[in-house]
């Protein structure tokens, strides 16, 4: 578990700070995090699954925030688990409140994604380890579709958030191919696309999950 990772261009040496940008940009995702619940506030009521976005998020920059300082195999995992726990958050709360699939249909959709998420993993010399984002990418690509098509609140935002996703997987891929040429590498720049993607997916689900409440339609306390 304290295997030494050496994974990313900025890296040359063993140490933690090593990796400056990679290690500060995470404040993005705090960033995200707090925007995340000053929108929140400003409903009528805070439901617990957005509470628990709220904390997966900040999560999501400490976890990699200690990954890109210590660089060893127990930080790897507080880096990945948060980022899986969002998704299959988000996953669940968009397809339960916003689509109003059946809990069946959720609950299939979550496990196709974490089945094809753990498949993918193992591709990790294919665009320097992107292509196990393929999956998040896609479900992100059907939400947005969906969000636009049915005029919700906000109809673009999935499809800017999504823009943030691709732009992210660019910096993310580019990192090692780049190295020669920017030495400090750009996947400090994949985290402040995702600390936006995570910010814009979160603000998607709460103004259209508080209409819902509004109009009687949802409970906003609901999980």
């Amino acid at each position: 578990m304290n295997d030494y990772i050496d994974l990313y261009c900025e890296r040359t040496l063993v140490g933690l700070w090593s990796e400056p940008l990679n290690a500060v940009s995470n404040l993005a995702f705090l960033i995200a995090s707090w925007a995340i619940w000053r929108l929140a506030q400003r409903q009528p009521k805070i439901p617990t699954g957005i509470w628990l976005l709220i904390a997966l998020a900040a999560s999501i920059g400490i976890g990699s925030f200690l990954f890109h300082t210590f660089a060893t195999r127990w930080a790897s995992f507080l880096d990945t688990l948060p980022i899986l726990l969002f998704q299959l958050c988000f996953i669940w709360l968009y397809s339960r409140k916003i689509i109003r699939m059946k809990y069946r249909y959720s609950g299939a959709l979550l496990g196709g994604f974490f089945f094809a998420s753990n498949f993918s993993k193992q591709f990790t010399d294919i665009l320097n380890g992107s292509l196990s984002y393929a999956p998040a990418f896609l479900v992100l690509l059907g939400f947005a579709v969906y969000h636009y098509r049915q005029q919700k609140r906000e109809p673009f935002i999935l499809l800017i958030a999504l823009g943030c996703f691709l732009l992210a997987l660019l910096f993310r891929t580019l990192d090692q191919a780049i190295c020669p040429y920017f030495s400090i590498g750009t996947h400090f720049l994949w985290h402040l696309s995702n600390g936006t993607l995570l910010y814009l997916s979160a603000r998607a689900l709460i103004l259209n999950w508080s209409i819902r409440a509004k109009s009687g339609q949802e409970s906003e306390t609901s999980f």
